[in-house]
């Protein structure tokens, strides 16, 4: 009977301390954000404008291959990384699977003003100035033609890899999974990348398990939910590509989650057995003295 007042006690101050320090830990450290918004609402985007792809291949060829490469149109980069990286501060992404990951309102938006779609016009004060200029001088329907080509080009299906490839590698890398083949580091030199975000951006290996999938599903829709002022863009991609992206970073950082989740109950079914046969066991040698 003693034990179990001395365990009642250390349990009863064991729930009062987790209840005194887990709020704390989950409200004020991590408040809580708005859900991840896939429609964009805030962006003057397409306004449901139905664009004419045929008139867009001739826009995006004009104005957007100088910088982007489209591998799939036969556009290739006109530079290399490293000089895309010293000329520009970052790598211009590849064109190509654009109209799949992102949102089409996003597109549009991002054409318009890019530093206003990625919220981060913060950054670019003064004489500084987005590497990727303003569209918003071009008619709507000439951006809808542009959406709607790059939407028409986009590949069908993509792997989890190739979405991470296009969304995320060319600030972030992922060096976990340089050990399933293949290099994953991040596409922009460290040195030009630092210069132009204000810091070098984290490799993302085991992201998956420092924040967690609720963080993340909302951090990669809108950083500033979370970090206000941060230099980080949003990046505007549609629900299936970031749910692509998370899926991505929990096979290369958590992979074992899945043996992990199944091992667990099997422990706790031990545990409870050999508790059981511990205080047998105990009361079996102890029932004299007590």
């Amino acid at each position: 009977m003693r034990e179990l007042k001395i365990l009642a006690v250390v349990v009863g101050l064991t729930l009062v301390m987790y209840w005194g320090v887990e709020p704390y830990a989950h409200h004020e450290m991590h408040p809580t954000v708005a859900e991840a918004d896939f429609d964009f609402k805030d962006v003057d985007g397409l306004n449901g404008a139905k664009g004419d792809a045929v008139n867009g291949a001739t826009l995006v060829q004009a104005n957007c291959t100088a910088c982007h490469s489209i591998e799939v149109a036969n556009f290739p980069a006109l530079m290399s990384n490293a000089d895309n990286g010293a000329a520009y501060g970052v790598v211009p992404p590849d064109l190509s699977s654009a109209g799949k990951i992102y949102s089409g309102d996003y597109l549009a938006a991002f054409i318009k003003n890019p530093a206003k779609a990625a919220k981060v016009e913060h950054k670019f004060v003064d004489d500084a100035v987005h590497p990727m200029p303003n569209y918003d001088w071009m008619p709507a329907s000439d951006i809808a033609d542009m959406v709607a080509y790059l939407q028409t080009i986009a590949p069908k299906e993509m792997s989890n890899k190739e979405v991470f490839t296009d969304a995320c590698l060319r600030c972030h890398g992922i060096k976990y999974a340089d050990m399933k083949g293949g290099s994953m580091a991040a596409q922009t030199p460290a040195d030009n990348i630092k210069a132009y975000m204000g810091k070098t951006p984290p490799d993302l290996s085991q992201y998956i398990r420092s924040r967690g999938h609720e963080y993340l599903g909302t951090f990669i829709n809108d950083p500033a939910k979370h970090l206000e002022g941060t230099a980080m863009p949003r990046v505007g991609l549609n629900e299936e590509a970031q749910a692509q992206v998370i899926a991505y970073m929990e096979d290369i950082g958590d992979s074992k989650k899945s043996q992990r989740e199944e091992l667990g109950p099997k422990f706790l079914i031990y545990m409870v057995i050999f508790a059981i046969f511990a205080f047998l066991w105990k009361n079996s040698k102890w029932r004299e003295v007590h």
